[in-house]
């Protein structure tokens, strides 16, 4: 077993460094638009910026996706597709979703990763994080290549972000059909892209009834929303959500029509605002609401109820899932604009007692950032979700280089470590160049990930054997400098946290 851990060890870790490049020459593949001609690489084939959905412009901009118009001639798809539309940081520097640009309201692509001679093989489809609000499916970070090398299809995907992906307005509502989605527009998208997958990736080689859809942070929101919407059922078998959170409550549309009627009038739209008003805002006015988001809603034709009313009484797909969080999400809290002193004043009397362990008030309200907001519901729903087979974990593992520096495993820090996507991860990764003991955690994660959306089943390919999670036992998979199996990790806080959350939800235990 040992020389069987080094052997996978040196092979990944050659397979992270190695620089991805073209080869022979270009791929073609006939899906339902047309013929595409995509890139040969060391692992595989890549094909990027392949359209899923018609332009959501015009008469599209808040419209469900409509069909891609189809094409006669061959595709050359060698080019990422442009961001969707988000506010990006100045001076061309990554903003907080990752993103660079360009933008553009014709965004909805997809890209695909195909390992050589590909049969049936598994397909895993990711949704970035950003808050619904920034970021892309083309970032570095999220390089396909060491899924193609170890047998999986990786498809990366563009939805529609801010107020162009999340818009609720009476006129709209009032111009729908019946029974038409609405407010979501993202999700949609999101719909769009698995339903384009179940359609076309056997044409790659890939099996459409082995499709693993995961994301993290608002991807991973996203991922749990559509285990609970029943257009998403059927299109995808198993599941993977990082630090995807799972208790925030959804808006209702009235709510949402109310908030948002009020911001388009603050960008230009009318009291009396037609749909075709609306659509003839200029984009750049919109950008600027991006941050005034309140993300997905329940329109109660797509959304049918918030996430923790779904899981709390079995509304969603039964499925196989890995769900888990970082231990120091509390890295958020600086973007989020919220101070420790805010936190901890926050907090309810049952919280502040069940975390007087932690002398420090620095600290003390990191961790209540943390179990609140990802470590909690993380390990509640993988509660719920036992009898369909869950498994839990935490990311504490910070990289040799940062060691000193942060006092964790920040939000988002387990990604390069997840796609060892090292090589391309650029800005994004801060110039880290990976040791071999982060190379090692790399290769652990990774195989698991790549073992899951194989078997449903995650193995470690050093040999710990991760079980499912049941809250009897309470054991999760804890990434680390000794990463192994951890019994009851921070149980009394956790406990403390879902006790009160959800009695704040009005849902027992």
């Amino acid at each position: 077993m040992k020389k069987l851990a080094a052997l996978y060890k040196t092979v990944v870790a050659a397979a992270m460094l190695a620089p991805v490049v073209g080869m022979a020459g270009p791929t073609k593949v006939t899906i339902d638009s047309g013929v595409i001609v995509g890139i040969a690489m060391a692992e595989g084939a890549v094909f990027k910026g392949v359209p899923f959905a018609a332009p959501p412009t015009g008469a599209l901009r808040w419209a469900p996706p409509a069909p891609v118009a189809p094409w006669t001639v061959e595709r050359t798809v060698s080019d990422f597709g442009a961001n969707c539309p988000q506010k990006l940081a100045p001076n061309g520097a990554p903003n907080s979703g990752g993103a660079v640009g360009p933008i553009s309201e014709d965004c909805l692509y997809l890209n695909v990763w195909t390992p050589t001679h590909a049969v049936k093989a598994p397909v895993m489809v990711w949704l970035h994080g950003g808050g619904n609000t920034t970021g892309a499916g083309s970032l570095g970070a999220y390089e396909g290549a060491a899924f193609a090398h170890d047998g999986v299809i990786l498809v990366t995907l563009n939805y529609r972000l801010g107020a162009f992906g999340f818009f609720a307005h009476p006129a709209l509502t009032k111009a729908a059909k019946a029974n038409e989605p609405l407010v979501n527009y993202g999700l949609m998208d999101q719909v769009a892209a698995l339903s384009w997958v179940k359609r076309n990736i056997a044409a790659f080689g890939g099996d459409p009834g082995n499709v693993t859809l995961f994301g993290e942070s608002a991807g991973g929101e996203d991922t749990l929303l559509l285990m609970t919407a029943p257009a998403a059922q059927g299109l995808f078998s198993k599941a993977i959500v990082q630090s995807g959170g799972g208790w925030a409550p959804l808006a209702t549309l009235a709510k949402r029509e109310a908030q948002d009627e009020a911001l388009a009038r603050g960008v230009g739209a009318s009291a009396n605002a037609t749909v075709e008003d609306l659509r003839a805002i200029p984009m750049a006015n919109l950008v600027e609401l991006n941050s005034f988001r309140g993300g997905p809603a329940i329109d109660g034709r797509l959304i049918l109820e918030g996430t923790p009313q779904a899981f709390a009484y079995g509304h969603y797909a039964h499925i196989p899932l890995i769900i888990g969080s970082n231990d120091w999400e509390a890295s958020l809290m600086q973007l989020l604009k919220v101070p420790p002193a805010a936190a901890l004043a926050a907090a309810p009397p049952a919280l502040k007692s069940a975390y007087a362990d932690i002398a420090d008030d620095g600290a003390r309200a990191a961790a209540l950032f943390t179990d609140g907001f990802m470590g909690a519901p993380a390990r509640w729903i993988g509660a719920k979700t036992s009898k369909s087979r869950s498994f839990l974990y935490q990311f504490a593992y910070v990289p040799e280089s940062r060691r000193g520096a942060v006092p964790g495993a920040g939000h988002a820090s387990e990604i390069p470590f997840v796609f060892a996507s090292w090589n391309t991860l650029g800005a994004v990764g801060g110039g880290i160049r990976p040791t071999p003991a982060d190379l090692a955690i790399t290769a652990r994660i990774h195989g698991c990930w790549v073992s899951f959306a194989k078997t449903g089943a995650p193995s470690d390919p050093y040999g710990i054997k991760w079980p499912a999670y049941t809250p009897t036992k309470d054991t999760l998979m804890l990434f680390d400098t000794d990463t192994r199996l951890a019994h009851g990790l921070n149980a009394s806080h956790l406990e403390a946290q879902q006790a009160t959350q959800l009695k704040n939800l009005g849902l027992t235990q």
